[in-house]
């Protein structure tokens, strides 16, 4: 952030003037309006969801919040007034005898206004207003626990724990969320079918119920006389009227603290305490948002009401749940049905409903003919399940049967994309796994559901082809194995979070950065063989991993077995760039050389078959037990100890070791060979990354004449150092948008100190003026970004003000 006392900024578009950004809001940690505003345009990617469509009261400290012997004025502002920029999104509520127009923080640029004005706490009622600006049915179910004299935070947490316990049994999932002040929030997601005096007179039963059970501790009388040393549930915050801090927002404490989303886990810790903004900024670059699930909630209604309002429950035989459910559900559905017009319906699970297309043509035979795809109501998950015949004179009459159902691998899902991987039943109709690609062409109009083009797209890379395999191991089970594609490793699902259910069920394991491998080992016969997803024998490559199994597999008769190949550095972390040194060598003595300077490992995670004994339909409690029993493990094949703590607890140390993430594995889930299921949940690190835009390559297919990606730089002491190009992460608007602002900075001659031959061979170079952020993994041990992609533009940067990422503060 600039440091002049005045600076025109552009952010989304808006121009906004930023003054006296030097000056203190916080003299007891120095903290600065440049600080406050940056905080706000960092957190608001996770912020925004929360407070979207919400009429917005703000807390403001002009002069700053002071100090304890002399605190700073604040005053708290709930109409606009006439010096707002114009371009705020307003909500408007009507009072007796006067009317309040309110902003709604819809933006970035709406927070950095706030931001602007000192606007340092921002507080938002439990409802929304829709499209026509009218006031909704509350969204949002919140409990205020506020610690009275003598209460540390500890005890509110435990009152969290009793109130988390009555609210599961009435369906709801409470997010705890530390206020920033004193005490604790709980939220939970409502479906919209209940008026704010409905809820706020739940909320005060069950408040008299705590007390009731709890009286020594608890109270629920807005009597101040009655609060110390007990803990005050503040039940009346669910009355249309009244507003709660907003999740992320600051605090106009002595230091700038933060109402900080927080886990169960976290809650329960006995180093529990508030969180300061850059502690929150740094959870959330680590983390992600614990309250993303409700982010997803439905604004101003229930998803599942208009497939309730087309069915008579008393006449159909088709589910009719009272409310749709959350979850990291990846189900789909495809089913016939013959009705006036036959047709395929297509459904996917997404946010806790069956996200709807009716199919009038089927699905595409081949990735040369598209097939209409016409978006249709949500369906209740449970109709994944659904066969049977609607009646005659019911809407959709007819017969419904499953075509063919399973899980898919979700690869992009925006407003008008999505991507996924289809993989089907046994004896379905789609017979092999299936990648399709859902384009929105117009959107939804006059309640005629939005139109879409599905498009059959060229299939990924197989995860098994066993045919290509040119070892051959001995066992007659592991054969049969092979023959029936059990061979093939079971993939895991990329999560966030929030989507893990009762960590109990769960087990965690590390997530190691190497090549995944299948291996097979006879111990009598005295023959072991290493496989990659793709089938490729790697054994000639990693001989020394051959010998080792042997060794570590000699007790038993026979043993298939699931893991990672890694090459540890100096420290013993797993390290993917010198791992490449050793892919793909087969010579014996490029091999021989190899080994000496990057030794590696295998590390086994799994058990598919133990003499003789198949083991893919068994627990993962089970195989783990029986692993433990089997192997004998050596410095080269290595069997990880077992995770005892919860999954924010593996994070921190996966992220303090310097590893990819975790995997949280269901404990009676069976091993699904060659499938990616939700039973394996992954849960990777993220950072991000600003760069320069330095050029950009042509793309293929679709993109062909178009973008394909983006060329990043990052300023160092010689010049632009290319770091690595992005090419995921865009919508067809944002390509669009990008070629339009490289237009005028075309170049002859490329800005970088070090490009590789094989990039710059068909890049169009642009000045390197242009600033942007992407998302990634990590650095490779070349300096290049792993895996990123696009976040967006920043348009308040120079790229003099970029530096890499592990050398930059948090923003």
């Amino acid at each position: 952030m600039a440091s002049k006392q005045q600076s025109v900024v552009s952010v989304g578009g808006r121009t906004i003037t930023l003054t006296n950004l030097e000056k203190v809001l916080y003299p007891e940690t120095g903290t600065t309006k440049a600080d406050v505003i940056e905080y706000y345009v960092s957190v608001a990617d996770v912020m925004l969801p929360h407070v979207k469509d919400r009429p917005a009261t703000r807390k403001r400290w002009v002069h700053g919040v002071g100090t304890a012997e002399e605190p700073g004025a604040v005053f708290f502002q709930k109409d606009l007034g006439d010096s707002a920029p114009t371009w705020l999104a307003r909500g408007v509520i009507e009072h007796s005898d006067h009317a309040n127009s309110y902003p709604l923080v819809n933006d970035v640029a709406t927070l950095t206004w706030l931001g602007q004005i000192a606007a340092l706490e921002i507080h938002v009622p439990q409802w929304r207003f829709d499209a026509q600006g009218r006031k909704q049915n509350p969204d949002r179910f919140v409990l205020d626990l506020d610690p009275g004299e003598g209460v540390p935070l500890a005890d509110c947490a435990e009152v969290a724990a009793l109130a988390r316990g009555i609210l599961r049994d009435m369906g709801l999932d409470p997010i705890p969320v530390t206020s920033g002040s004193k005490g604790i929030h709980l939220y939970a997601a409502l479906d919209g079918s209940q008026s704010s005096d409905d809820v706020t007179e739940v909320a005060h039963e069950l408040a008299r119920a705590l007390e009731a059970e709890h009286p020594n501790d608890i109270v629920s009388s807005m009597s101040r006389a009655l609060r110390p040393g007990k803990v005050f549930i503040d039940w009346s915050q669910n009355r249309a009227a009244k507003t709660t801090i907003a999740p992320y927002s600051l605090r106009g404490k002595l230091r700038p603290m933060v109402a900080a989303p927080r886990t169960w886990r976290e809650l329960m810790s006995k180093d529990l305490r508030q969180l300061d903004y850059r502690e929150t900024i740094r959870r959330i670059t680590d983390r992600g948002d614990p309250m993303a699930a409700l982010a997803g909630a439905p604004a101003g209604g229930d998803r599942l009401a208009h497939y309730r309002e087309r069915r008579d429950a008393s006449k159909t035989p088709e589910p009719m749940p009272d409310s749709y459910r959350g979850g990291p559900g990846r189900r789909f559905v495809i089913q016939e049905h013959r009705a006036r017009a036959h047709h395929l319906d297509f459904r996917l699970e997404h946010d806790g409903v069956l996200v709807s297309w009716a199919l009038p043509r089927g699905l595409p035979s081949d990735a040369q003919h598209n097939r209409l795809a016409v978006q249709t109501e949500d369906h209740p998950v449970e109709y994944a399940d659904f066969e049977g015949v609607i009646p005659r004179g019911e809407y959709g009459a007819g017969t419904v049967e499953i075509w063919d159902t399973g899980d898919y691998e979700l690869e992009k899902w925006r407003e008008d994309e999505v991507i996924v991987s289809l993989h089907g039943r046994a004896g379905g109709g789609l017979g092999a796994p299936t990648r399709v690609a859902l384009i929105r062409t117009t959107p939804a109009v006059d309640g005629k559901g939005a139109s879409w083009l599905l498009h059959r797209m060229k299939a990924q890379k197989p995860d098994h082809d066993w045919s290509r395999q040119s070892a051959e191991s001995s066992g007659a089970v592991a054969n049969e194995m092979r023959q029936r594609g059990e061979l093939a490793p079971m993939l895991a699902t990329l999560a966030e979070r929030t989507e893990l259910d009762d960590e109990d069920e769960w087990a965690i394991e590390m997530k190691w950065d190497g090549i995944r491998a299948i291996a097979v080992v006879d111990a009598n016969a005295g023959t072991a063989t290493l496989s990659s997803r793709n089938a490729l024998d790697l054994g000639r490559s990693y001989p020394e991993l051959i010998s080792a199994l042997l060794r570590a597999a000699a007790h038993t008769g026979h043993a298939v077995l699931d893991g990672e190949i890694v090459a540890p550095d100096s420290t013993g972390r797993p390290d993917f760039g010198r791992l490449q040194a050793r892919m793909g060598l087969t010579g014996e003595r490029e091999v021989e050389r190899a080994a000496q300077s990057v030794p590696v490992q295998f590390i086994v995670f799994d058990v598919l078959e133990l003499d003789g004994v198949s083991l893919i339909d068994s627990s993962y409690d089970e195989r783990r037990g029986r692993l433990e029993r089997a192997l004998a493990p050596t410095q080269k094949v290595v069997l990880p100890a077992a995770i005892t703590v919860g999954l924010d607890a593996a994070l921190e140390i996966s992220a303090d070791l310097g590893l990819e993430g975790v995997v949280a594995k269901r404990r009676d889930g069976s091993y699904k060979p060659g499938r990616r299921s939700t039973d394996w949940l992954k849960f990777k690190h993220l950072r991000t990354q600003e760069v320069v835009i330095g050029g950009w390559r042509p793309g293929n297919g679709a993109r062909r004449d178009s973008i394909g990606s983006l060329l990043l730089g990052v300023p160092s002491d010689d010049g632009l150092r290319y770091v690595g190009r992005v090419g995921t992460g865009f919508s067809a608007k944002a390509l669009d948008a990008a070629r339009s602002r490289m237009a005028g900075l075309a170049s002859a001659s490329s800005p970088f100190i070090d490009v590789p031959e094989t990039v710059a061979r068909d890049a169009h170079w642009v000045r390197p003026e242009l600033v942007a952020e992407v998302e990634f993994f990590e650095w490779t041990s070349t300096g290049q970004l792993r895996q990123p992609s696009w976040r967006g533009w920043r348009p308040e940067k120079s790229p003099s003000d970029v530096t890499p990422e592990s050398e930059a503060g948090p923003r």
